[in-house]
């Protein structure tokens, strides 16, 4: 347990802290556009990376998931939401062979991995500007699979934020060919802040 933890009483603690995890050196930061400040974008890949993927090369997703790269984290006020804040990051990944189903297609075991880590990064990064935590674990998960991805695709996967309360968080996102322009899955996805004080 760091020194920073051990001044948090258990009771107060957040689910996971982004501000406690290490920095990635997978995240260039200077290559991520979006009006997001440099900490929070740096603080969303923390989380990302370490959280999301970990640190274990044989866990489920690790290779996928390092190969994820973030284009964009923004931070704007949402016109049609009457100026609230909203998250927006932009992901990108080349579809691989260990992406592939036996059809040579994207599997939707892994559009659904993707979608569950990405759709969590505005979140954070809108919880981390507001001074909340944005972190949770995924309550359910809506998708919808509109086209198959080839080997060799570059997939943008562009996520937002739909509504940040207390306890519970809502975002959307859609995956989208960049080549083409062509949805490949959209999804809405649940996420809430678990408890972390023991009732008796």
């Amino acid at each position: 347990m760091t020194s920073a933890q051990q001044q948090v009483p258990p009771e107060t603690r957040a689910w996971v802290e982004p501000a406690l995890l290490p920095d990635d050196a997978h995240a260039v930061i200077s290559s991520i556009t979006g009006s997001a400040p440099n900490y929070v974008k740096q603080l969303v890949c923390n989380t990302f990376y370490s959280y999301g993927v970990g640190a274990d090369p044989d866990a489920f997703g690790y290779a996928v998931g390092r190969a994820t790269r973030f284009t964009e984290i923004s931070i704007e006020r949402s016109v049609e939401k009457l100026g609230r804040l909203e998250g927006r990051t932009v992901a990108e990944v080349v579809v691989t062979k260990g992406m592939l189903n036996g059809a040579g297609m994207l599997h939707g075991g892994c559009v659904t991995y993707l979608i569950d880590n990405c759709t969590s990064t505005p979140m954070v990064a809108l919880g981390l500007y507001t001074n909340t935590n944005g972190v949770g674990v995924t309550q359910c998960m809506n998708v919808l699979f509109h086209a198959p991805a080839p080997l060799g695709c570059t997939l943008s996967i562009v996520s937002t934020t739909v509504a940040m309360g207390g306890r519970v968080m809502t975002g959307r996102c859609e995956i989208i060919d960049k080549a083409t322009g062509r949805v490949v899955a959209s999804a809405f996805l649940n996420k809430m802040q678990p408890q972390t004080k023991a009732k008796l």
